[in-house]
């Protein structure tokens, strides 16, 4: 071999050498900053397994308020041990075709139903509790009953999550060299420390926190106007990540994820390097104007007007729009194609050609709530309304696991049209002799929706911005400097 060749042969290989034993660093180093939990708390996973290359893919989203270890210096243990309260709570959506990303904040005062959850450590159980704040679902049996909380309310079946606390803002703002916000007025939040003048400013480290964390300085002090700055921010976060070509650059993805990981707890399934680097890589190329902010319809609660309770029918409409792969920003065009179908799924039934015509107006037709979702019976009679059966009735139900459709001695064509118009499986519209008419029983599966030929209804205003725009918040009168 000639002696340029060998040196030439040489320094290739301790190239490969240095190359591989960087690359083991990094992903020894970055799989040792990951911690662990369980993705739910003893619910039933109805789903199959996910591919997380290429299916429609909904991330939980949480930052929590515990005291426990670095977040020490923003109170005491007394305010929050272990896994804390959720202090942010955002759903993120990725669509299969990897073209739009929805994130749906849940505010933190919202009234909702908690099922029953286990601890999946200690194996304690905590009982259903009805009307409690959804930040207080992960306090007890941890970050799994949180998911399963919001599966309860949604109707949909969370893939992942994810949880940051206090520090993870800090370090992550000052890597990317501070976020752009914008604010109405100067103002100045004494609890949280948030100062910031009129107009644009940069914040990172304990700026940055003071603006995610302040419960008082946007709109009129709630959490509402927390929500929109949370999610300007982030839009302001997404901007400067794509302008400054971060997504592309290994080196920076590397040192963000360092930081990232550090300050992270997630599920089981997507704890490993190889799956948080598929995940990062479905969303480089995302069009900004297609990453849709949007936070879940509310209004003051009847029990408590300090909390807040779904906004019905807006609520029930965006939680059917995203069982259906509905693009928010756009709810005419069609649901994304979904990378690996399911070949199980059963055709609908289609009413019959030949019977006899009825009157829809006079046929009988209830709906038994044994889904687990409070809202999902109403999106049932909209759809039902809106097809020309107007003498309906509810009444809450056992929980089962199916969607089935019951029909007493001659209503059986009537059956199968309410089927067919719910997007009901034939095989699961059955005949029952204690059924008075048409009977719409709604299972955990929640088949059955508002039919495939539907236009989905959604509020005009049900999108509060998406990544591509620049927003500037309104200042709370009340805390307005001069």
């Amino acid at each position: 071999m000639p002696t340029w060749l060998k040196i030439g042969s040489a320094a290739f290989s301790i190239l490969l050498i240095g190359v591989l034993v960087f690359g083991a660093y990094w992903v020894l180093r970055l799989q040792g900053n990951i911690s662990k939990a369980s993705l739910g708390a003893g619910s039933d996973k109805t789903e199959g397994a996910l591919d997380d290359s290429r299916d429609r893919m909904q991330i939980l989203i949480l930052g929590s308020d515990t005291r426990d270890g670095k977040n020490s210096n923003y109170g005491t243990s007394d305010d929050a041990t272990g896994f804390g309260h959720s202090d942010v709570m955002m759903l993120m959506d990725i669509s299969a075709d990897n073209k739009r990303v929805s994130v749906v904040s849940f505010p933190r005062d919202l009234l909702v139903d908690k099922p029953k959850c286990t601890d999946q450590e200690s194996k304690q159980e905590f009982p259903a509790q009805k009307n409690v704040m959804i930040n207080e679902a992960m306090s007890e049996a941890g970050i799994g009953c949180a998911v399963d909380t919001v599966n309860k309310l949604t109707g949909l079946e969370i893939d992942h999550f994810m949880m940051a606390d206090f520090n993870a803002v800090k370090e992550l703002s000052n890597t990317v060299g501070g976020v752009e916000v914008c604010i109405s007025d100067a103002v100045y939040d004494p609890d949280s420390k948030l100062r910031l003048p009129k107009g644009t400013s940069t914040v990172q480290g304990e700026q940055a926190l003071a603006y995610l964390r302040t419960r008082h300085a946007f709109a009129d002090g709630g959490d509402l106007g927390r929500i929109r700055a949370q999610q300007g921010f982030l839009s302001s976060l997404t901007r400067k990540m794509k302008d400054d070509g971060t997504m592309s650059n290994p080196a920076r993805m590397l040192e963000i994820a360092d930081v990232v990981t550090r300050n992270l707890t997630i599920d089981e399934g997507l704890a490993s390097i190889p799956t948080l680097l598929t995940v990062g890589n479905r969303l480089k190329n995302i069009d900004v104007g297609k990453v849709a902010f949007v936070a879940v319809p509310t209004v003051p609660a009847v029990s408590d007007l300090n909390r807040l309770q779904v906004a019905e029918p807006a609520a029930s409409q965006l939680f059917a729009a995203m069982r259906k792969d509905i693009d928010l920003t756009d709810p005419t065009a069609p649901p994304s194609p979904s990378a690996s179908p399911d070949p199980s799924a059963s055709a609908e039934p289609t009413p019959s050609e030949t019977a006899p015509a009825y009157d829809k107006a006079l046929q009988p037709v209830t709906v038994a709530n044994g889904s687990g979702v409070p809202a999902r019976p109403q999106e049932i009679i909209q759809a039902l309304t809106a097809g020309g059966f107007t003498q309906l009735g509810q009444l809450a139900a056992r929980p089962v696991a199916a969607t089935a459709v019951y029909y007493g001695a001659g209503y059986e064509v009537v059956a199968a049209d309410v089927a067919a118009l719910l997007g009901i499986p034939a095989t699961q519209v059955l005949p029952a002799a204690g059924v008075a008419g048409v009977q719409v029983y709604l299972g955990s599966d929640l088949v059955g929706g508002t039919g495939a030929d539907s236009a989905v209804q959604l509020p005009s205003d049900i999108v509060n911005q998406t990544a591509g725009d620049v927003v500037c918040q309104q200042a709370n009168p009340a805390l307005i400097t001069r």
